[in-house]
């Protein structure tokens, strides 16, 4: 029989709250078996692994009580049904991508912590008011294609179809991935939620910064995520013999991007709350005794401020221009993603509080300055998160840790916040 739930305090049984901690990282350890290279933790966007993965979570989703397929962009979404017919969905989500030798709770802790949670809620029989997805996207890391983002964009109504044209480092194209992987790519536009009918999105994620553990706290709510600028910095010099070639006449691609990349760095120091990051470089036919004569570097730029981020940027575009023409080579700054920097909505955001003053007090709000798939939604679809303490804010890296005891806290508050919801619905 269908429970409903009608007070905050005793609304599910007693186990429904229990053991959500255990449960959670028994999963995480799970998932981080599967990976695309031995002895570490890689999954890129519609690999091997990723696939893979895509099959887990949806069997652990539809063992749930979720009715489940993966979608257009090859994201997992599970419908867990309301009450009666019809009524708005709360989204839950986050994603099962990872970045090259990652750890175990970037993204996934979002995703296993939503499914077990709805779990319980089906276990014990309850409907809400309202219907709930949850969804495990997999291309927000953006190492496979620079753009990212592409499975929340898609359920926001903001993905630009010019993307399927975007090619990885092996020159395949995101249109290809998408069918090999067995999508529909010309569907994904029908994949948009319709705003009027969504209460939100909410995402637990990791802190990924040192926030929480310098307050002793398990979590706390975010108020804002930083705008963020991805791509490639290409540097066309010409290509000569190391032996033969003056070091006057020579128009050494990699010693340009050097100083441009030393440039970037002292212009971003001069900034209070800009960061920018070079985290790959590429020097094409490099070899010990060859001139380099293209290189290309990754760009990350993030900014609380999108005026100050974009106004960064040309400034940026310049100085690598003046370098360049010094060294008589060339530069094309291309920077495809682009995320604007985004509040959380007010009225989640009190009550996702509300529930942490009741599971984890007190309450500690906190803004992000790493990027997340509810960026996506920002401005079309009411979104929070609740970030949840990781140890020396160690990110992107097999050090990777939050605690069961920290994990298990995030859980209570999802649920609670969820209850919460349904009570006042």
């Amino acid at each position: 029989m269908t429970r409903r739930i009608t007070r905050i305090d005793n609304g599910l049984p007693t186990e429904a709250w229990q053991q959500l901690g255990a449960d959670i990282v028994a999963r995480l350890h799970t998932l981080a078996e599967i990976s695309d290279e031995s002895g570490q933790l890689t999954r890129l966007y519609l690999g091997p692994a990723h696939k893979r993965a895509v099959a887990l979570v949806s069997n652990w989703f539809e063992t749930a009580g979720l009715e489940t397929r993966v979608d257009a962009t090859g994201s997992v979404v599970g419908r867990y049904g309301a009450q009666g017919d019809g009524g708005p969905v709360l989204i839950l989500g986050s994603h099962i991508d990872t970045v090259r030798n990652a750890g175990l709770y970037d993204g996934n802790l979002g995703v296993v912590t939503a499914l077990t949670v709805v779990e319980r809620l089906s276990r014990a029989g309850v409907r809400l008011p309202f219907a709930i997805e949850v969804v495990a996207f997999g291309d927000e890391e953006g190492v496979r294609f620079a753009s990212a983002l592409g499975g929340s964009r898609a359920l926001a109504g903001r993905f630009d179809p010019r993307l399927l044209d975007e090619r990885d480092a092996d020159g395949i194209s995101r249109r290809a991935a998408l069918e090999a992987f067995g999508c529909r790519p010309e569907l994904i536009a029908a994949e948009a939620r319709d705003p009027g009918r969504v209460l939100g999105y909410v995402e637990v994620h990791i802190e990924q910064g040192p926030v929480l553990e310098a307050d002793g706290l398990a979590v706390g709510v975010v108020t804002a995520i930083n705008g963020a600028s991805r791509g490639r910095v290409g540097v066309r010099g010409e290509s000569g013999h190391a032996g033969t070639v003056p070091m006057i006449m020579r128009r050494d691609a990699l010693a340009a991007a050097a100083e441009m990349m030393l440039r970037l760095e002292a212009l971003a120091r001069a900034e209070a709350d800009l960061v920018a990051t070079v985290g790959r470089i590429e020097v094409a036919h490099g070899a010990v005794n060859t001139i380099p004569g293209f290189v290309s570097f990754t760009l990350d730029i993030r900014c609380p401020v999108d005026a100050a981020r974009l106004d960064f940027i040309e400034r940026l575009r310049r100085e690598l221009s003046l370098i360049a023409e010094a060294r008589c080579v060339s530069v094309q700054v291309d920077l495809p993603y682009d995320a604007p920097a985004v509040t959380s909505d007010a009225g989640l955001m009190a009550r996702l509080g509300e529930a942490v003053e009741r599971q984890a007090p007190p309450l500690r709000l906190l803004p992000s300055g790493a990027g997340h798939d509810a960026m996506a939604f920002g401005g079309r679809i009411p979104s929070v998160m609740l970030f949840v303490r990781c140890r020396g804010g160690i990110s992107h890296n097999p050090d990777e840790f939050a605690a069961l005891e920290d994990i298990d806290a995030g859980a209570r508050v999802l649920l609670d916040f969820i209850v919460g919801l349904a009570v006042n619905s």
